[in-house]
């Protein structure tokens, strides 16, 4: 217990933080402006702010101190049912994000399925780095969540069933956290397009591709 109790405190500081952690703001204030619907998308939100500068550097040491990157060759892991418990503690606070505001980011049969989250991916992208289009495997629930940790990217989702030149760009942004529920999940594809002899142009400005860590949560489906 006591080394769960120190890998929760290394991922998110002490509970004496809550005060601190993103859900606690004021929604459409100024700068504490928690969480933005993508109108072109039905169920697609973003919250930019999601975790603290502190948070994402725990975050990224918890992730790093398991081992799955030591080698090159290695940028992926996958975890299921039992998740380590930094991200346990990440889906909770998800939770409590969304239940702090009073806007339809994630239905209430989604928001409260126990658990929210059973199995855990996280990549690990070089410059340069990317995934191509997809829609997630139907084995998953609705409900799909990703943090970002370190360089920010575009993210660009796009129709599944149209192959018309319709898309709409998302920039990811550290910290950030994107849940995907009814058509944005179902129905766009989502890709990360970072090119090796290139970059990613965000309102103009080129985007340093540095290296990027996302974590995504998802829900498998009842057999």
């Amino acid at each position: 217990m006591e080394d769960e109790a120190e890998n929760l405190r290394a991922a998110f500081g002490d509970s004496s933080d809550d005060e601190d952690r993103p859900g606690k703001e004021t929604i459409g204030i100024g700068e504490s402006t928690v969480w933005e619907r993508v109108e072109e998308i039905n169920g697609l939100w973003l919250c930019r702010n999601f975790l603290s500068i502190a948070h994402q550097s725990d975050l990224l040491s918890a992730i790093l101190n398991e081992g799955w990157f030591v080698e090159e060759s290695i940028n992926q892991a996958m975890r299921f049912g039992d998740l380590p418990s930094w991200a346990t503690e990440l889906s909770d606070l998800i939770r409590e994000t969304v239940e702090s505001v009073d806007l339809p980011v994630l239905s209430a049969d989604l928001l409260w399925r126990e658990p929210l989250f059973d199995q855990l991916i996280v990549n690990l992208y070089q410059p340069g780095e990317g995934i191509c289009a997809h829609v997630d495997l139907l084995r998953f629930e609705d409900g799909i969540a990703i943090v970002s940790l370190e360089s920010p990217c575009v993210m660009r989702f796009s129709p599944a069933e149209k192959e018309e030149d319709e898309y709409v760009d998302i920039l990811l942004t550290p910290g950030s956290l994107i849940l995907m529920s009814g058509e944005a999940r179902y129905r766009w594809k989502h890709e990360i397009n970072r090119k090796q002899n290139g970059f990613q142009v965000w309102e103009g400005e080129e985007i340093d591709q540095k290296r990027r860590i996302s974590i995504t949560l998802r829900k498998l489906c009842q057999a």
